[in-house]
């Protein structure tokens, strides 16, 4: 799905990136966030809508309405986020989480979201090691409140997750809205 740095085809997968700390007051921080310019997801939903994709330069473009040129990939290719850097911190992901673990890498993959193609065979790697006993060091949670205290002292700061959790506690509380094409597809499903 992501172009390596100057490149033009889909080298990466969109090697998402997560980690969950917790916190002494409230729900625990959930950074959970994709390498491309633009997540793949946002790309897919678009084109299922029929709507634009913000570009890297911040305009909005159609490049993703536009019909698919081979049916194992998206119409189009994703950037990596931060180019060059997020590139590489992509080739870093997919090495730990295809190299050493057998698992395909993102080119020889076929995309999971439609049933034509191979298996993904997709690798994922965890790995901890951390030393929750060394001398002087501050508890997770109590130095997760301290850095979002700090952070969250400037206007407009905005946590990771906390966008999504607003919505998810608006959406237990009052639904949600979906598209006609998405209510089209869910009620031929249900067929």
């Amino acid at each position: 799905m992501i172009a390596a740095a100057g490149g033009r085809h889909p080298v990466f997968g969109t090697n998402p990136i997560a980690a969950t700390f917790p916190r002494e007051r409230g729900a625990p921080l959930v950074i959970d966030l994709s390498l491309s310019e633009v997540a793949r997801g946002k790309v897919m939903l678009a084109a299922k809508e029929g709507k634009p994709i913000p570009s890297r330069d911040g305009r909005w473009t159609d490049k993703a309405v536009r019909p698919r040129t081979r049916m194992r990939r998206l119409p189009v290719r994703c950037l990596p986020m931060g180019g060059t850097k997020g590139a590489m911190l992509a080739l870093v992901v997919e090495l730990l989480a295809c190299a050493l673990t057998g698992a395909a890498f993102g080119f020889e993959a076929d995309t999971f979201f439609v049933d034509a193609g191979n298996r993904p065979r997709l690798g994922r790697r965890f790995r901890w090691s951390i030393r929750t006993r060394s001398p002087g060091a501050v508890s997770i949670p109590r130095g997760s409140n301290h850095s979002i205290a700090e952070m969250t002292s400037d206007a407009g700061v905005r946590l990771p997750g906390a966008r999504r959790d607003a919505l998810a506690h608006k959406a237990a509380l009052a639904g949600i809205e979906i598209s006609p094409a998405l209510a089209a597809q869910l009620g031929a499903l249900a067929d």
